[in-house]
C-alpha cells in the first residue's frame, strides 16, 4: 500500500469510529484522563499540520495541543470539554482541509506522516476507551454498538506454562520497521529460566480470586495498591456490576471463559501474588512474543470491540498486560531533537509498561517489541493479566 493510500485509509478509520456518534457524545468527558471524542479528532489533525506541514503556534495550537510544552502551554487535559467552539462540524472540515493539504505537498517527509499515522493509531484507540468510559457514567449503560461481533474458536482448557530457558537475550526494535524512539536501541539483557502462562487470567478465575477474599486481604497488595482499594472502594474490576459488566455493545452477562480486563497494575499483581505466580518482566514477555509465535488475539478490526475467549494459547491482543517493569530508558536511548523529543521520553517516571496491544488497538499498530505505559492504578484502558514465574 502507498503512504497515499495508508494515509487515507488510516485517517478514515479514524471518522468511522465517530461515525455513529451525535455531537453531545463526541463534546462530553467523564474524567480528566479522558478526553472527548472532538477534541481527539483536532488533535491528530493538529500533529499532521504542526510536524507535517510544519506550521507552528496559532490558534489551533493552543486548543488542540496535547503535551509539547515546547510549543506552547496546552490546554490542561481536564478542560477539554470546555471547548463547544469550534464545533464539530468545524472540526470535520478542519481535518479534510489538512488531509488535502498534506496529500497535496510534494516532498512530504515521509518519516513523519508515517509517526503522525501511528499517533492517529493510538488514538483510535483512545477514542474507544475514553468513549466506554463516558458511556458507563450514564446512568442508562447506553451502547456505542448495538451488537458487536461474536467470539470465535472458544477454548475452555486450562492455561499451560511456556517455559523459555532465559540467558543472554536481545530485546528492542531492529530496524527492519517502523519502532517508536523508546523502543530502542536494541540490545542485550540476561534473563533467569522463567515461564509465561500461555494466555491472559479469565473472567473465572479473577472470580476465584474474589470470592476468596481478594480485595480484603491486605498481605496480598503492594503498599500503594492497598491504599488504592482502600481510597477507591474497589471490590472488582472496572465495569463488573452484579454479574454483568458493561461493553461497548452494553452491559451483558460475564463470560467466564473471556480475558478478565479493565485491572489496574495493583489488581494484577495481587491476583499473581493470589496465584502464586508473579508479573512478567518486559523483557521476559518479548522474548516469549519472538520465540513462542503464538496465533494472536483480537484486534479493533475483528469489530467485537471486547476481549475474546479462545484460543488457548496467544500473545497479542484481546487485552494490554501489565509487567512489573518500570517504564524507562533502554541503554543508549536518546529522546528525539526538537519538540518530538517530548512525545515518550518526558514520561519515564511513575509508570509501568505494558505488552500485546488490545481488542480496541489496530492489528497493524502493534508488535512484540511495541511499550505501552501507564500509571500503575489505570483502569479505563483494555488492562489485563499474564501470569508469570
Amino acid at each position: 500500500m502507498s503512504l497515499r493510500a495508508r494515509f487515507e485509509t488510516i485517517r478514515d478509520a479514524t471518522l468511522r469510529l465517530a461515525a455513529p456518534l451525535s455531537a453531545d457524545d463526541c463534546q462530553a468527558q467523564s474524567h480528566p484522563d479522558a478526553s472527548p471524542v472532538k477534541w481527539h479528532l483536532a488533535h491528530t489533525t493538529w500533529f499532521f499540520e504542526t510536524f507535517v506541514l510544519g506550521r507552528r503556534g496559532g490558534l489551533n495550537g493552543a486548543l488542540f495541543n496535547s503535551y509539547y510544552a515546547s510549543l506552547g502551554e496546552p490546554l490542561p487535559r481536564a478542560s477539554r470539554a470546555l471547548l463547544t467552539r469550534p464545533s464539530l462540524d468545524d472540526v470535520l472540515r478542519y481535518r479534510r482541509e489538512i488531509d488535502r493539504e498534506v496529500c497535496r505537498t510534494p516532498d512530504v517527509d515521509a518519516a513523519l506522516v508515517e509517526l503522525g499515522l501511528q499517533h492517529e493509531q493510538q488514538h483510535q484507540e483512545l477514542i474507544l476507551t475514553d468513549l466506554k468510559h463516558l458511556l458507563w457514567m450514564n446512568p442508562a449503560r447506553p451502547a456505542y454498538v448495538k451488537r458487536a461481533a461474536e467470539a470465535r474458536d472458544v477454548d475452555a482448557s486450562p492455561a499451560a506454562w511456556m517455559e523459555f530457558p532465559g540467558g543472554l537475550v536481545e530485546i528492542g526494535a531492529d530496524g527492519s520497521g517502523f519502532a517508536f524512539d523508546h523502543e530502542r536501541p536494541r540490545h542485550r539483557r540476561f534473563l533467569e529460566p522463567f515461564a509465561l502462562a500461555s494466555r491472559p487470567v479469565t473472567c473465572g478465575e479473577y472470580l476465584e480470586f474474589m470470592r476468596d477474599g481478594g480485595y480484603t486481604r491486605p498481605e496480598l497488595w503492594l503498599s500503594d495498591g492497598w491504599d488504592a482499594v482502600r481510597r477507591e472502594g474497589w471490590t472488582s474490576p472496572l465495569y463488573w456490576e452484579d454479574g454483568r459488566l458493561f461493553t461497548l455493545a452494553g452491559p451483558r452477562p460475564l463470560d467466564p471463559l473471556e480475558p478478565v480486563c479493565h485491572v489496574s497494575a495493583y489488581e494484577a499483581d495481587a491476583y499473581a501474588r493470589w496465584a502464586g505466580a508473579r508479573l512478567p518482566g518486559e523483557d521476559e514477555w518479548e522474548v516469549a512474543a519472538e520465540r513462542a509465535r503464538l496465533p494472536r488475539g483480537t484486534f479493533l478490526e475483528s469489530g467485537r470491540l471486547h476481549p475474546a475467549p479462545g484460543p488457548a494459547a496467544r500473545l497479542l491482543g484481546d487485552v494490554w498486560e501489565w509487567t512489573r517493569s518500570a517504564y524507562g530508558p533502554y541503554p543508549g536511548y536518546r529522546a528525539p531533537d526538537g519538540e518530538l523529543g517530548e512525545y515518550n521520553g518526558k514520561f519515564m517516571s511513575g509508570r509501568l509498561v505494558l505488552r500485546g496491544g488490545s481488542c480496541a488497538t489496530p492489528e497493524s499498530h502493534v508488535s512484540a517489541t511495541y511499550r505501552n505505559y501507564f500509571p500503575p492504578d489505570t483502569r479505563w484502558q483494555f488492562t489485563g493479566i499474564r501470569l508469570a514465574k
